[in-house]
């Protein structure tokens, strides 16, 4: 049996992830598009995220310059109130959820982000925010699934939470046959609305 070597890259992005109850309240409000369309290829919950920047497939040592400058931006920042709400698609393929609340502060942080990235010499494709979370994928030849499962989501409005952490993420994209699996990498709290300034 070959042994298993560790990879040269890592595809990177960096998110923030709602709380588990407001991820919780979209599962049931998905209840009907996930028995309507089962041959959706639907994102496991858990790794439900909004992307603030994606670098794609980076050298292993690129990463762990990341982090020091990343934690650094987390502790100067507050969290930012969001919530879910609503739906659509891309390409009528993709199914994603909207988002509401700090809308302009989530832009402001990405835009942090971005810099910071560069600051560590790391280049990707620098496009526009548009806030959201990618839920499932329609598979080719099934164009009314996304379609029909953003229709269902058009009244949904979630509650609002804060994101508390600023998460460096790697995924197995690309890696097998089998679902995008994602794993933190690191993650940092937000401490910049905390007086006494502590962490976790």
């Amino acid at each position: 049996m070959k042994e298993h070597t560790q990879a040269a890259t890592v595809r990177v992005f960096i998110a923030l992830a709602p709380p588990d109850d407001a991820k919780e309240e979209l599962e049931r409000a998905l209840a009907p598009a996930y028995a309507a369309h089962p041959r959706m290829r639907w994102n496991r919950i858990e790794d439900w995220h909004v992307t603030l920047a994606f670098l794609g497939e980076l050298p292993v040592a690129a990463v762990p310059p990341l982090r020091p400058r990343l934690a650094e931006l987390a502790a100067a920042r507050r969290p930012v109130r969001l919530s879910l709400r609503g739906g659509g698609h891309f390409d009528e393929r993709v199914l994603w959820s909207g988002m509401a609340g700090e809308l302009a502060e989530l832009h402001v942080l990405a835009s942090e982000v971005r810099a910071a990235v560069k600051e560590c010499g790391i280049g990707f494709a620098d496009r526009p925010l548009r806030p959201h979370l990618t839920l499932a994928r329609a598979r080719r030849g099934d164009p009314s699934a996304a379609l029909e499962a953003a229709a269902a989501l058009t009244g949904f409005s979630g509650r609002e939470w804060e994101a508390e952490r600023l998460h460096l993420v790697g995924s197995n994209i690309g890696r097998g046959p089998g679902p995008i699996h994602y794993r933190d990498i690191e993650s940092w709290a937000f401490d910049g609305g905390n007086p006494s300034g502590g962490g976790s």
